[in-house]
């Protein structure tokens, strides 16, 4: 079987404990698709397996930098590649499992296809119309000479696009360029399953698992990474939950607020990675609310390509 699959879904949709329970059923290996679990030290605000859950199969690209390291779609497209094959050549099936959109799609398509984003382009539009375009030019000359040495200054479109894929990926345009396809045979490899529930029971699922995630010890897990020198302006420490308790930890909100605002914000990502996952034309959505029968139809699917 060549076929990648890949289980996708908003937070809390239960992808991580399907994911984990076919792997062990069909012989595959889980490789994750979270922009944050790939930090050490951060487990609980990640909703990062443990390893009785992961024990017997193997998972890949959690815990594997600190948080003050580099880390954006650029790089994980690289080392999730090279985990595929991995997988493949040890007679396993690769699994991709996870929720950031952004990741898959420079996973499947490459990042030349990451999407506009509206904010990053209003917020360029306006500084083009303030500072003047040559403004721009020289901030993308700073960031990405080779390509910016290619348009001319007042080239207002590229210029902008340019510095939209660059602030949304982290990587070079002039890189990304280079490896523009429209389709390939490696895109074509994956079966694609979107997990959900009804948004009622999604948010019912949210809130109770920020509690749970309060109850384990969040406030601590956020205070040990402060103590051990890592910077709150840190891009690891923006994530949903770290930052409203660094914010609770220096006294700007309570307990209570804090754990509202996570709840609030936690919905609110959700709701924007529904719009990532509607992105994949071929996908196969499936209710995980019955996680037992959810699991069942995956099995039921992924057998016709085995």
């Amino acid at each position: 079987m060549d076929k990648v699959i890949a289980i996708l879904g908003p937070t809390a949709s239960g992808k991580t404990s399907i994911g984990i329970e076919l792997a062990k059923k069909i012989g595959g290996e889980i490789i994750s698709c979270d922009s944050m679990q790939v930090y050490k030290y951060m487990d609980i605000g990640t909703a990062k397996p443990t390893r009785e859950e992961v024990s017997g199969i193997g998972y890949h690209l959690i815990d594997i930098i600190y948080p003050n390291e580099e880390f954006n779609a650029g790089i994980y497209e690289k080392l999730a590649k090279e985990k595929i094959n991995e997988v493949i050549r040890k007679g396993k099936i690769p699994i991709i499992v996870g929720g950031t959109g952004l990741y898959f799609r420079a996973l499947r398509y490459g990042l030349h296809n990451i999407p506009k984003n509206k904010k990053t382009r209003e917020t360029l539009e306006n500084i083009a119309k303030d500072e003047g375009i040559e403004f721009l030019y020289h901030e993308l000359l700073s960031l990405d000479p080779e390509y910016a040495k290619t348009i001319g200054p007042t080239d207002k479109k590229r210029i902008i696009r340019a510095l939209e894929v660059i602030k949304i990926s982290g990587e070079k345009f002039s890189r990304l360029s280079k490896t523009w396809r429209e389709d390939t045979d490696f895109s074509k490899r994956f079966l694609v399953f979107v997990l959900y529930k009804e948004r009622p029971l999604l948010y019912q699922d949210i809130e109770k698992r920020v509690d749970e995630m309060i109850g384990k010890g969040l406030v601590d897990e956020v205070k040990r990474l402060l103590d051990m020198g890592y910077s709150k302006d840190l891009n690891a420490l923006s994530a949903i939950g770290y930052k409203e308790i660094i914010d609770y930890l220096e006294r700007k909100y309570s307990l209570e607020d804090t754990i509202y605002l996570i709840k609030k914000n936690t919905r609110h990502y959700a709701k924007r990675q529904f719009i990532w996952f509607r992105k994949e034309k071929d996908a196969i959505w499936i209710d995980s609310w019955d996680k037992k029968d959810a699991l069942e139809k995956l099995l039921n699917f992924i057998r016709t390509f085995l």
